[in-house]
């Protein structure tokens, strides 16, 4: 990936959208990959048109435009909102989504050691009768079966097929190409997660929730994050995707929080 100048993209106004990591019972959290890259850009880029980067993917297909609202969402987190038409836009901002081929990987994932403990002979002293119908005591075997027990945990390999979800985020400035030179790329930013899921659907708003805190800013290394399936960040996003989509230019509003 060429890296641009490594700027801040302090022209856009951040909201506080809250840390991704939430603590307490739930869901696993999931560990998601952002590598983002920005330019000095202009104080005044904050209207976008969003187009596909992938056109075989169809704008209006269900998934595509489920991806676009959740994508729409995450821009609005930092203030960035949907020109009323792509002629009066600041940027282009183009996405990609998908799935990356499966491949196949040694994991170490830790067993638990069981081994059995306990068990034996005691001797107890029980009443009886003798044969003379006497009342007397004697001396009787008690066997104990052994129990298994977790004595331990070890580590060991494990061959585990994985497939990455990603999302790919740029913007681009909106003007014609000049003297064959295409418009200056302003920011982008990648986010993508491994599992042995195959589920892109449940994974779009967890990568759009990841990439809200990078929109526009550089990272200078990948960074890893933890996000949530049940966090309030991605049920926002999720929430606010589902939700009709407002008249065209008015401003967004990001995640709020009480």
């Amino acid at each position: 990936m060429r890296r641009l100048a490594a700027t801040r993209f302090s022209a856009l106004p951040a909201l506080a959208v809250g840390v991704l990591f939430l603590g307490g019972c739930g869901t696993p959290a999931h560990s998601v990959k952002v590598d983002a890259i920005s330019r000095p850009a202009r104080a005044d880029a904050q209207s976008y048109v969003l187009k596909s980067k992938d056109p075989t993917k169809g704008e209006e297909s269900l998934r595509h435009r489920e991806a676009s609202d959740f994508i729409r969402t995450a821009l609005a987190g930092k203030g960035l909102y949907e020109a009323p038409s792509a002629d009066r836009a600041d940027m282009v901002v183009e996405l990609d989504y998908g799935m990356e081929a499966p491949r196949s990987k040694i994991e170490r994932v830790s067993v638990p050691v069981y081994a059995q403990v306990g068990g034996g002979v005691r001797y107890d002293t029980v009443p009886a009768t003798d044969s003379r119908g006497n009342a007397t005591l004697r001396t009787v075997a008690v066997y104990q079966p052994p129990r298994n027990e977790i004595v331990g945990y070890e580590e060991v390999p494990r061959m585990v097929t994985v497939y990455e979800k990603y999302v790919r985020i740029s913007a681009r400035e909106n003007r014609p190409a000049s003297e064959g030179r295409p418009p200056a790329e302003l920011w982008s930013i990648h986010a993508s997660t491994e599992d042995e899921s195959k589920d892109l659907r449940k994974y779009l708003p967890i990568l759009a929730s990841a990439t809200v805190d990078y929109i526009g800013s550089d990272t200078s290394s990948q960074r890893t994050v933890k996000v949530r399936a049940d966090g309030a960040d991605v049920d926002f996003i999720r929430r606010r995707g589902a939700e009709p989509a407002p008249e065209r230019g008015g401003r967004g509003r990001g995640p709020t929080r009480g």
